[in-house]
């Protein structure tokens, strides 16, 4: 018996029953049962660590059956036999318990840290997008002006010095501006979230503006207070409408060079925002 218990934690339960029977014919091997039943209880299920016990404590009945011990009386040799396995088979399974419990946590932690990492590359890929659609708004508006400039010089070389002066100045301001843009994007990877200022639906009349600076006939039709600021529109749906504005005048530069423009923006508090290029 007590060799067996050599192979008690990678065997258990063979180890545990071939004690058991062993205890069924002598008193010697109580102790090595006693360990058995411990190895089992803290490494096997409850039902089965239970049933070793009760077999466990089945063959002590049937080897005090054989052999009396007529100097102790039966209920007290009864007791401690039931108390001593018991409190046994209680510290296997609490031992158990306390195992399971700390595998759980591992697990646990490993799942938070999983799901760490994945809250991460999320977060991280929506900043990337976000980047990505600021810089297209931004420098797409700017540069699609730098282009068509840029081409009438190429294009118009006799023309009068005032217009290449006029269109070299758009270049120039429109290309600083573009520097700016792109500095205040890229301040996104450093800065707080919200600390910088972006654009929204007061900025439109400013964006026209320089649209019109460019040559471009560009008329507003806005609603009561809808672009100057007197009715408060959403943070989120401002800058929606800013950028839809802005991207249309980009494609009118492209596809429609020397159209007109016509920018109807109406809505309120509950009937919504309306933009119509």
């Amino acid at each position: 018996a007590c060799v067996a218990l050599w192979w008690r934690r990678r065997y258990p339960l063979p180890v545990a029953v071939g004690v058991v029977v062993l205890c069924t014919f002598s008193e010697v091997a109580s102790v090595p049962g006693l360990v058995a039943l411990f190895a089992v209880a803290a490494r096997c299920p409850a039902r089965v660590s239970a049933a070793v016990f009760l077999g466990s404590v089945a063959s002590f009945a049937v080897y005090y059956s054989w052999r009396p011990a007529p100097e102790a009386p039966l209920w007290l040799l009864v007791g401690a036999l039931v108390a001593g396995h018991a409190a046994v088979f209680g510290w296997g399974l609490l031992v158990r318990s306390r195992r399971l419990l700390v595998e759980s946590l591992r697990e646990r932690a490993a799942m938070a840290e999983s799901a760490a990492a994945l809250r991460a590359e999320h977060t991280a890929h929506e900043a990337r997008e976000a980047l990505a659609r600021e810089m297209h708004d931004v420098l797409g508006h700017r540069l699609s002006l730098l282009s068509v400039h840029a081409g009438a010089l190429a294009f118009h070389r006799d023309a009068p010095a005032e217009e290449t002066a006029r269109a070299a100045e758009v270049v120039r301001e429109n290309a600083h501006r573009a520097l700016q843009d792109l500095r205040e994007v890229i301040g996104v990877l450093r800065a707080p979230v919200g600390e910088l200022p972006l654009p929204g639906i007061t900025d439109v009349g400013e964006l026209l503006e320089e649209t019109r600076r460019t040559g471009t006939a560009v008329v507003l039709h806005d609603g009561p207070g809808v672009t100057t600021g007197e009715h408060p529109v959403p943070e989120t749906a401002g800058r929606t409408a800013y950028r839809l504005v802005q991207e249309a005048l980009t494609n009118a530069r492209t596809y429609a060079p020397g159209a007109p423009v016509t920018v109807t923006v109406t809505g309120g508090a509950g009937d919504g925002l309306v933009v119509e290029v």
